[in-house]
């Protein structure tokens, strides 16, 4: 009599590579990397393109992704591209780009160096983080002696085959953009050598790049190194990620402010929120599901993009930032009294939204309306104030003859607002 079917299935325990991959990290990987990277402590690196003065949001699938090895034991080196951000990657790119000073390119490595430090763990210990510089090997090599150790092992035929060369053949490729396949590999053979680095992740676009690497290292040095690359990211809208409004998004506060960072994650869309989390949080599985389930039982309450929203702000701006741009996104979208707002949040606003000076300390709700542009004559601010469209401070306004008070002013700011969108900061002169 054949035995009888077990009442449950057991399942094979995840690997680092299988939570990568559900996490959504895993476009393209070499053989054996769950092999390798269970046998122990690895080194892994991914490389930044230091010319733009701040990192922007499209950068934090690799940031996450190196701290995700990081947290898992494996020791993650951040390289940024003090030596190729002077030649430029073709990859991705339809025209070759201007070339920046070392000047501006040292400027901007100091900058984004400083961003890196919010994700990753640079403290002494066995899996501390290390932030490398191409320059320091890069610009006092030889050429005729990277030409002979190096530019041997390298097929022009084979070169020639990679999508990031075969994309940009047509328009045209100078030698210079032709020559960083070959610099990008030498970066992993001199970490392999120097730091025991064994793999290199990077968005799916740098998988020839990356894997002509590993090939280098098994010619030159007959080792065994591997390559991970994450899928580019596109919205469920067909838009290019990290875009808002035509717009990047930066992680430097200068560039984009916090309350905008914030309002883009916010607004994230319901087809994309949930793999966002995965990817973009440290969030675990169990914690995630219940986002997921939360958001089919009760999609308006927008619970999975307010964590991620939260969860993304904070790594990047910090908690007190966090907390100002929540108290500000609270007077202006939900139920929040703006009297009992946090100090600093109407002057957070004033970036955000329209701001007039106010005529006078004491101008009537007529007056501030029009100073404030929410309308374009006082015949139509009366009649909005009478059709019950007009507030002050979140408060319905119906008296057109409402003359403002000290007690109108907050922090030295009047929020007003037509109908259910339009905003506007009226500001008190001094």
């Amino acid at each position: 009599m054949p035995a009888s079917e077990p009442a449950f299935t057991i399942r094979e325990p995840m690997t680092l590579l299988d939570d990568l991959r559900w996490r959504g990290f895993v476009h393209d990987a070499t053989r054996e990397l769950a092999e390798h990277l269970a046998g122990g402590s690895r080194t892994a690196y991914c490389g930044f393109d230091p010319t733009a003065p701040s990192l922007q949001v499209g950068n934090l699938m690799p940031i996450m992704l190196l701290a995700q090895l990081q947290r898992a034991g494996h020791r993650p080196i951040a390289l940024m591209g003090g030596g190729t951000g002077l030649i430029g990657d073709p990859s991705g790119k339809r025209s070759e780009r201007p070339l920046l000073s070392k000047d501006q390119i040292r400027a901007n490595l100091q900058r984004q160096r400083d961003q890196m430090a919010r994700f990753l763990n640079f403290d002494p210990g066995p899996s501390s983080a290390l932030l490398l510089d191409n320059a320091k090997w890069l610009v006092e090599q030889k050429l005729v002696d990277f030409l002979r150790d190096i530019g041997k092992h390298f097929s022009v035929n084979v070169m020639l085959q990679k999508e990031s060369v075969q994309a940009r053949l047509e328009g045209g490729l100078s030698y210079t953009e032709f020559s960083y396949m070959l610099l990008q590999s030498y970066d992993f053979l001199h970490l392999y050598r120097e730091q025991h680095c064994t793999l290199q992740v990077g968005g799916s676009d740098q998988w020839g790049n990356i894997t002509a690497g590993v090939d280098l290292i098994r010619r030159v040095e007959g080792g065994e190194a591997h390559a991970l690359v994450a899928p580019l990211i596109t919205t469920a809208s067909g838009a290019k990620f990290g875009k808002s409004e035509g717009e990047s998004i930066w992680l430097d506060p200068e560039m984009t402010s916090p309350y905008r960072f914030y309002q883009f994650w916010l607004n994230t869309d319901d087809r994309d929120v949930i793999g966002y989390l995965k990817t973009f949080t440290f969030l675990e599985r169990k914690e995630i599901e219940a986002l997921e389930e939360q958001m089919k039982s009760n999609p308006g309450a927008r619970a999975a993009q307010i964590a991620l929203a939260r969860g993304v702000t904070e790594m990047v701006h910090g908690t007190d930032a966090l907390a100002s741009v929540v108290s500000a996104s609270q007077v202006l979208f939900g139920d929040f009294d703006p009297r009992q707002a946090p100090a600093g949040v109407f002057g957070i606003l004033a970036g955000e939204v329209p701001t007039a000076d106010s005529p006078s300390a004491t101008p009537t709700l007529v007056e501030a309306v029009v100073a404030a542009g929410l309308v374009k004559s006082n015949g139509e601010a009366r009649r909005s104030i009478e059709q019950g469209g007009i507030y002050l401070n979140q408060q319905r306004e119906n008296d057109v003859n409402r003359k403002f008070t000290s007690a109108d002013w907050i922090g030295g700011y009047a929020l007003l607002r037509k109908g259910k969108k339009d905003y506007a900061l009226l500001r008190l002169k001094k």
